[in-house]
């Protein structure tokens, strides 16, 4: 069976190659095998075969058909979730920072997918066999909130949510340096970085990407505790935007200093606010998850610090 992925083009695009939209979407895989795919017609635009050099459009409607792996199977692992919200549609759970939100390569048996597949009876199958459920990811090292859907159906309303960006996301991190301004946005394009796949980069020519932030506290010359709110979703957006603008995320290994003073595991990166209307009872929702116990202590260390 096919792994069947349906990504709907939003409305910040601009003049984007197919192959090099897909290679940022999907960076599990390599370009050269989008650009196979396209060419075998297992990817699809607007339900018709296309190339790989075809620019895209707010509103087209990409499928995605990658061959099953062979002698892969995701099985069911009986890891503890921290459940936030559960009904028969969708569950909200607090991901803990080091966990792989769905199966990649060096992970295939200890990720939030395989504790989902244990803990519900059905999850929605429109991402195929490797992403049952997810409609959003967050980085491994970052913890915090996410959405699962169990049918299809709420898959499909959330999906659209999301492009439309009408989802409330709100982030918290400790960044490194005192900020000018208590409030501020980043309007930068992002891109994948041309000399390194796992690395993004503000690119002109990449998709639009808006963070808001807040400063919460100025915890000392050093640091301060931010809260960010995302318009839109890009891969590693608020860490490389806090970067771009000379405030990476302490802890970060990939965008901040290769030195942390910390014995830190990653990133100071929590998503502690999550919003939707809900896709069965139409009505909004919120939740929200406390910081996780290692990044309090931090918090409470570096705010001890600037209070001598």
């Amino acid at each position: 069976m096919e792994d069947h992925i349906n990504i709907i083009i939003d409305e910040y695009l601009n003049n984007v190659r197919l192959d090099r939209y897909l290679a940022d979407e999907l960076p599990d895989q390599s370009r050269s095998y989008i650009q196979g795919l396209i060419k075998s017609e297992k990817i699809l635009v607007n339900g018709l075969k296309t190339k790989a050099s075809r620019v895209l459009n707010p509103g087209d409607v990409v499928d995605i058909f990658i061959p099953e792996p062979e002698k892969l199977e995701i099985m069911p692992a009986d890891i503890p979730l921290d459940i936030v919200y559960e009904d028969e549609a969708i569950i909200v759970v607090n991901k803990p920072q080091g966990m792989v939100v769905h199966p990649a390569p060096g992970h295939y048996d200890d990720t939030l997918v395989n504790a989902l597949m244990y803990h519900c009876e059905s999850l929605s199958g429109i991402n195929g066999m490797l992403r049952p459920g997810i409609v959003h990811r967050i980085d491994r090292d970052t913890s915090g909130l996410l959405v699962v859907c169990k049918t299809d159906a709420a898959h499909r309303a959330l999906s659209e949510q999301f492009s439309t960006h009408s989802i409330t996301r709100k982030y918290y991190a400790i960044c490194l340096g005192s900020f000018k301004e208590e409030n501020g946005t980043v309007d930068k394009p992002i891109a994948r970085a041309k000399n390194d796949r796992k690395r993004m980069t503000v690119d002109e020519n990449g998709r639009r990407a808006v963070t808001h932030y807040h400063v919460e506290k100025k915890l000392n010359n050093d640091h301060s505790f931010i809260s960010c709110n995302l318009e839109t979703g890009r891969t590693h957006q608020i860490r490389v935007h806090m970067s771009y603008i000379k405030h990476p995320i302490l802890g970060d290994p990939v965008y901040g200093p290769k030195k942390c003073p910390y014995n830190l595991n990653g990133q100071l990166l929590h998503a502690g606010l999550l919003g939707f209307i809900h896709p069965v009872k139409n009505e909004y929702v919120e939740f929200q998850s406390e910081l996780p116990e290692h990044f309090k202590k931090i918090l409470k260390d570096l705010t001890n610090i600037a209070e001598v």
